[in-house]
């Protein structure tokens, strides 16, 4: 029997952080950068309010929950995109804008769903290398040809917790050339709090050539509803939306995050005990000798170079112990771990084992 030969993919596939270990479920999750409280309850009541009539479909266009972000955040609600997390707004703009030999350029340690949704439509990776696990803009624009056609960042970035501050990022936008789309990812803005940084939204709002996203699933506790956003110009809204299928975001995710958004006081609150426990980490393993830069995110990227004990060891040390962390693998960032700031229990509980995986 002859099948449908299907088109040539040469893309990785995207690995989740993992949920189990040895088929078994861990008690702790520190994988997946996931909020550490978790969502609003004033979402979770909006979610169980529309779990009682999952016949209806949800309103295609996200009409509501894109008039509550653009009142949030004083943009258009008709340059807004929605997106199941803002993954699918990256497969949009790849699907819309890249064509077979294009360029795209990307950090050497960024998010990997930038360069497989690349791929997967026939672009050729550039990587550009980074100073101290920092985005270079400096190398970034050393990368570009006449075959550039998109460049993904995210700042903050994602797995490494570091940024580039706004003055850099505005240089990036105004060198590149103006028919290469910017994309910014800002999945992660709302734990920096530096004076030099600005948010993507904020620096290119009224831009042409620039799309910005961003997600619910970080510091709004919804990651597995999947609700993400876009905001670039009308021009390139309208392209991405000939694309964005029908019904892309569920009803009970669409309820929910108008619910999280509005909810300014548990924003607060998550942000607050990230930035607490960011320090105190950061304090924790530098007293055990484990190399991590000052991270501006709910996460933390761990080094073992300088003690006697490789990442592969402590990761499966912490999984027999009950917590799952980020190996790095798959980023090419060898012997590291990707740490996730959870609740204070998880956390005191992290610190503990480590102190017994390093017998200090």
């Amino acid at each position: 029997m002859r099948l449908p030969k299907p088109k040539k993919i040469i893309a990785p596939k995207y690995v989740a952080g993992r949920s189990l270990f040895n088929q078994k479920t861990v008690k702790i999750k520190l994988s997946a950068n996931e909020s550490a409280l978790g969502p609003s309850p004033k979402a979770i009541k909006e979610y169980n309010k529309v779990s009682k009539n999952f016949k209806r479909y949800p309103d295609t266009n996200g009409t509501a929950l894109r008039k509550v972000i653009a009142n949030k955040f004083k943009i258009d609600k008709n340059r807004i995109i929605l997106g199941s997390g803002s993954d699918q707004i990256f497969e949009f703009v790849c699907n819309a804008f890249i064509e077979k030999n294009d360029e795209v350029i990307v950090p050497k340690y960024s998010f990997i769903i930038y360069r497989i949704y690349s791929k997967i439509n026939g672009a050729k990776i550039i990587y550009a290398k980074e100073k101290n696990f920092t985005i270079s803009v400096k190398n970034i624009l050393s990368k570009v040809t006449r075959k550039t056609k998109v460049v993904f960042i995210a700042n903050p970035n994602n797995p490494t917790g570091t940024y580039i501050n706004k003055k850099e990022l505005i240089y990036l936008r105004k060198k590149l050339r103006s028919d290469i789309l910017l994309v910014v990812d800002d999945a992660y803005f709302e734990y920096l709090k530096q004076k030099d940084y600005l948010p993507g939204l904020e620096l290119f709002s009224g831009h042409k050539n620039v799309l910005v996203t961003r997600t619910f699933s970080k510091v709004y506790g919804l990651a597995g509803l999947r609700v993400g956003w876009g905001y670039a110009s009308k021009e390139i809204i309208n392209t991405l939306n000939k694309i964005k299928p029908p019904f892309n975001v569920s009803r009970p995710a669409l309820f929910a995050a108008s619910a999280a958004i509005r909810d300014i006081g548990w924003l607060k609150k998550e942000v607050n005990h990230i930035c607490k426990w960011n320090k105190i980490l950061f304090k924790k393993f530098k007293e055990m000798k484990i190399a991590t830069n000052e991270s501006k995110t709910n996460f933390l990227l761990l080094n073992f170079d300088k003690v006697n004990i490789s990442s592969k060891n402590v990761f499966q040390k912490l999984a027999k112990a009950g917590i799952l962390v980020r190996a790095m693998n798959l980023y090419g960032i060898k012997n590291c771990l990707r740490i996730t700031i959870g609740k204070s229990k998880e956390n005191k509980k992290l610190i503990s084992i480590f102190r017994k995986i390093l017998n200090v």
